[in-house]
């Protein structure tokens, strides 16, 4: 097998476990693309291409994390993941863990963590990896790695929800939620809310959005089930979609271009939180970007004309 043919086959593991450690499908296909660049430019061929190009990517994805951190400090509002539509790595063995790692929820858990004790989770706790290739991949010894991913654990831990919903439960609440948004039915959305449910927007402070988080059932159904009406009016259209492995949607104005995504953390039986990213710098990876500012001033036009 060539070099190139090597890395191919690998290219889908490396992405995830770029993406893991980043946040960012951006910086995760510019991660990988580096990873590519020494291992072509390497004069020797080293006896696991998987333990080089793992190392490789987790090391460049850590320094690229520890740079970002300031970046996100500084982010106008609350800072998501750039969506994810659809994993390219899939193992059957690792399912669950694959599909839980990536959702909008866990990441924002890992945004807790140390460089260091994310590599090491994700590479251990998601990928399954040897303390040996862990430590070999982050440049610490097995103990170290060890304790790196106890303190990891228990900060994930911490912050995971106490009850999960399965996949079919997710699945069938979200196609209510999504058939009571097409209708604006406000009193269907409420029904299928958790009494304090959030509503988050990431727009990175360049397009409009929500001046702050929407909380309660009440409020929340509210918001939706009068806005998307308008929004429907101006030919905005959404298309249900997992997005980070959790039922979602892309919403879409009348030319097709990309508005946002909208995400759902289901538990319980109910929807506990309602995440949207409408920054244009996180939705390029999904296609042409739509002119928030332009949609906004259409709906606002079309709120208008029905008061």
């Amino acid at each position: 097998m060539s070099k190139v043919e090597e890395f191919e086959e690998l290219r889908p593991l490396l992405f995830s476990i770029a993406y893991r450690i980043l946040g960012s499908v951006g910086e995760a296909e510019d991660a990988v693309q580096e990873t590519w660049l020494r291992f072509d430019g390497s004069s020797t061929r080293p006896a696991s291409a998987k333990a080089f190009l793992s190392a490789a990517v987790t090391r460049i994805s850590i320094d690229v994390l520890r740079s970002a951190r300031v970046r996100r400090e500084e982010y106008v509002g609350p800072w998501f993941p750039e969506p994810l539509l659809s994993d390219p790595y899939q193992d059957p063995a690792r399912a669950v863990e694959l599909a839980d790692s990536v959702s909008m929820a866990a990441l924002l858990l890992l945004e807790r963590l140390s460089p260091l004790e994310r590599a090491v989770f994700v590479l251990r706790e998601v990928f399954a990896f040897e303390f040996g290739e862990v430590a070999a991949a982050v440049g610490r010894s097995e103990a170290a790695c060890r304790q790196l991913l106890v303190r990891a654990r228990r900060h994930m831990e911490a912050g995971r929800p106490r009850f999960e919903a399965d996949r079919q439960e997710r699945h069938e609440l979200a196609t209510r939620f999504f058939d009571a948004l097409k209708s604006g039915d406000v009193d269907g959305l409420r029904d299928l809310l958790a009494a304090d449910v959030q509503l988050v927007g990431d727009g990175g402070g360049k397009v409009p959005q929500l001046a702050r988080a929407v909380m309660g059932a009440q409020n929340v159904a509210r918001v939706l089930g009068t806005v998307f009406p308008l929004m429907s009016r101006i030919d905005v259209t959404f298309e249900p979609h997992e997005v980070n492995g959790q039922p979602g949607a892309v919403f879409r104005d009348r030319d097709g271009k990309v508005l946002h995504t909208l995400a759902l953390d289901v538990l319980d039986g109910q929807i506990q939180t309602i995440r949207t990213v409408i920054n244009p710098d996180k939705l390029g990876h999904l296609g042409p970007v739509a002119d928030a500012w332009a949609v906004d001033r259409e709906v606002k036009q079309a709120r208008r004309q029905v008061n």
